[in-house]
């Protein structure tokens, strides 16, 4: 079976007409999942806005003013608070990695085309540009500022939950409000999270961070940044089996004992075990972003297509993605043969899954004369 994705690109500083519109497109299946999983008998709104208050105040206006946009209901004002949410969860690899040259973060996000917004927004509600992969119509799933800062989630691989806020508000509000990786370290030693999720961040000046949200709050700070889909506690991870949370956790050790480049790492998440293509049982990679904190730029990567954006020119429009066994096999097939053909493979490699071989073969002609493509490019290049 296909499965596809949209994904948008969209830009306003001050939340209004794009992000109602987004809001009236996605909110009946965010309502009917609140609703059905019991956000109803969660915490009133009062309190939902005071725990606001009290842990995250430099988003109240932004809550307040997202609310009104949407109608005023006490339902999405409880939504938009995170405050204690029903569950949710998902699977997902994280590195970060840093030389003198560059620095880099990278994850895979991975779970079904189905549950993911597909919404990649620059704002600066607070003052502060922010551009990321939105989750729950505001939170983001990862994301940088415009102080060089980056930082994504990975699901803790526990169901517990505690008194606390799902982890994309906090990850907004770490964007909106910090500028470095120590400033994002005590901001998320004080938030309660309501789920165990792992974060790693990244900031321009190279440091690097991983950090363990525990259930209901309390944190536990990592030797490492890197993460997958278990904890270092004493609760087993989910499905483990399933998931490889333990085997993509000892590929990304290998990479960071290896001292990948940090400007390399995008293509080593696009191979095994990382990349997942499981997309029929809803565990597949739906895209690898590759955040340069340094030039504040973001690269969505598939195996078939890119797209670059930055937080001073983010370019608004769409991007559709195939998801199949068979676009993996067909990029790795590209992979193996580039180094022979060169710049023409990227034709085979088309967004929309068309190939123009008539342009291949005038290329291939091109470099090679006649045709000819010797069986190692390396014996005939002397």
């Amino acid at each position: 079976m296909t499965h596809s994705l949209t994904f948008d690109a969209i830009s306003e500083d001050e939340s209004g007409p794009k992000w109602l519109a987004r809001w009236q497109r996605s909110w009946p299946a965010y309502e009917a999942w609140f609703t059905a999983r019991g956000g109803d008998a969660g915490p009133d709104r009062a309190a939902c806005e005071a725990a606001l208050a009290e842990h995250m105040p430099e988003l109240l206006d932004t809550h307040a003013k997202l609310t009104r946009l949407t109608g005023g209901s006490d339902r999405a004002a409880r939504f938009l608070s995170a405050w204690c949410p029903p569950s949710y969860l998902g699977g997902c690899s994280l590195l970060a990695a840093a030389d003198a040259q560059s620095v880099r973060l990278v994850r895979n996000y991975d779970l079904s085309p189905d549950l993911n917004e597909g919404l990649l927004l620059r704002s600066a509600w607070t003052g502060t540009p922010v551009m990321g992969m939105v989750e729950f119509l505001w939170g983001l799933s990862d994301g940088i500022n415009g102080h060089g800062l980056s930082v994504a989630l990975a699901y803790g691989g526990g169901s517990e939950t505690g008194r606390g806020f799902g982890i994309c508000l906090i990850l907004r509000y770490v964007l909106e409000t910090c500028r470095d990786v120590p400033e994002a370290q005590a901001v998320l030693d004080r938030i309660p999270s309501h789920m165990g999720y792992n974060l790693v961040l990244a900031d321009r000046a190279g440091r690097t961070a991983s950090v363990e949200m525990l259930p209901g709050g309390g944190t536990r700070h990592m030797p490492r940044p890197l993460a997958t889909n278990h904890q270092h506690g004493t609760t087993a991870p989910e499905r483990p089996a399933f998931t490889r949370t333990r085997e993509r956790y000892d590929h990304l050790e290998t990479l960071v004992g290896d001292r990948a480049e940090p400007i390399g790492l995008a293509k080593r998440f696009m191979e095994s075990p990382l990349f997942q293509d499981n997309y029929g049982q809803g565990f597949g990679t739906l895209f690898t972003a590759e955040y340069d904190p340094r030039a504040g730029g973001l690269t969505l990567h598939w195996p078939t297509d890119k797209w670059h954006q930055t937080l001073d020119a983010l370019e608004e429009g769409s991007r559709t993605v195939i998801y199949d066994a068979s676009t993996r096999a067909a990029q790795d097939w590209v992979d193996a043969i580039r180094p022979w053909i060169g710049a023409a493979a990227d034709m085979l490699a088309a967004k929309d899954g068309t190939v123009d071989w008539v342009a291949f073969g005038m290329q291939c002609a091109q470099a090679y004369g006649g045709g000819y493509i010797p069986a190692d490019p390396s014996k005939d290049a002397a």
